[in-house]
């Protein structure tokens, strides 16, 4: 179980590894402005926002469903080689693993309180508990799974419009099925509590799917069918994300309108709901994400190797990139004449703490620039061992 013998270099599919690496680096600027973005101004806010800020903000709206979706195809292509008991057992295990990291490792790195006050329910949580649920699912047959999936994804906003009276009102309600808005907070006793702001239901549709879509990646199937697939998927998905946003029929709880000029109008037309994410923000993200996936098929070059390298170990890159702005707020807030005690346990910096959208990307270049080689290290380290517990990682 410990061995450290050489193994041979393991075979990856670099459509897959070059999208997760662009979306893995694209995710850092939003934590970024999170951290570092003076006055903290909400992107989404129509009354207060411009065309580069929510720019900045909705680039980033492509990071999650992308994970989860990708995610879902990794699990598919791990139980190649495993029996679907073993894969069941390994999905539900590394599920549980993915839920201690997130309350204990992630949280930390967020808010730096060593007494835990405050647990954050965000995509590593989301992502934990749809792969319990995909490793309870794949012991049934694939079509069942995509059943499930298509039911989940493109159904969950009908409690958008069906009263569930007080059961919408418990933890539970909100935890697996629709938190209002990012934040929603439920007090364990009076000085812990818990922040969600990634429901779990919803999510798993996307993991479904991404599992069944999996199955495109086997050898048995010609690479020309699976780009045909995907790049129709996605095209598909668009239209029905412009359709349905465009006439505000279904899908998203907070339409859109024409506003008092044509930048805000443009604005408010893709200004779709993350928290819960509604389908209109799926179909959007996924829609081009998973046509990437289809032109991505034959990409090579010095571009797409770097997006490799980070593409590779995206468990490895998350967690150090948390401890990494944490550390640069470290260094930066006594310079800006904060005390660092004022940092412990603070889930947002002070709203005067921090620099312009500027030096914002500033930040976030020297981020995803320092965890380069830290990140192909531990890339090539994963490829030629064979330690158990590198398949969790």
């Amino acid at each position: 179980m410990t061995s450290i013998a050489v193994a041979p270099v393991k075979n990856r599919i670099t459509s897959i590894d070059i999208l997760r690496g662009f979306i893995m680096l694209i995710m850092a600027i939003d934590h970024c402005r999170d951290y570092f973005h003076i006055g903290h101004p909400d992107a989404t806010d129509l009354a207060i926002t411009t065309p580069f800020l929510f720019f900045t903000r909705l680039i980033t709206h492509f990071c999650a469903p992308t994970f989860v979706f990708l995610s879902g195809v990794s699990a598919y292509l791990a139980g190649t080689r495993r029996t679907k008991g073993q894969l069941s057992a390994f999905l539900i295990k590394r599920g549980a693993w993915l839920l201690v990291v997130e309350l204990l490792i992630i949280n930390f790195a967020m808010t730096l309180d060593p007494g835990y006050h405050l647990f954050v329910l965000q995509v590593i949580w989301t992502i934990g508990s749809s792969m319990i649920l995909l490793g309870l699912l794949v012991l049934a047959p694939l079509p069942v799974t995509g059943i499930i999936g298509i039911i989940i994804f493109f159904g969950h906003n009908i409690f958008d419009y069906v009263n569930v009276g007080s059961l919408g009102q418990t933890f539970c309600w909100k935890m697996m099925v629709s938190s209002k808005g990012f934040g929603e907070y439920w007090a364990l006793d009076k000085t812990h509590g818990v922040l969600i702001a990634y429901a779990v239901l919803p999510w798993t549709g996307v993991m479904l799917l991404g599992y069944v879509f999996g199955s495109l990646y086997k050898k048995t199937v010609e690479a020309a069918r699976r780009q045909r697939v995907l790049l129709y998927t996605g095209i598909v998905l668009l239209l029905i994300f412009v359709v349905l946003r465009a006439f505000n029929i279904y899908g998203d709880p907070a339409p859109w309108s024409v506003q008092k000029n044509t930048a805000l109008s443009i604005i408010s037309f893709f200004n779709v709901s993350k928290y819960p994410c509604s389908l209109l923000y799926l179909c959007m993200t996924l829609g081009i994400s998973i046509s990437a996936l289809s032109l991505l098929e034959n990409a090579d070059n010095k571009f797409t190797r770097i997006l490799i390298v980070y593409g590779n170990v995206p468990f490895f890159y998350y967690v150090c990139h948390w401890y990494l702005l944490r550390v640069i707020n470290i260094i930066t807030f006594p310079i800006q004449g904060f005390k660092i005690k004022d940092l412990i346990g603070a889930f947002d910096p002070p709203a005067v703490y921090g620099f312009s959208l500027f030096g914002v990307y500033v930040i976030w270049i020297i981020v995803i620039t320092a965890l380069y080689l830290p990140c192909r290290w531990f890339s090539q380290y994963k490829k030629t061992h064979t330690q158990w517990w590198l398949s969790y990682l």
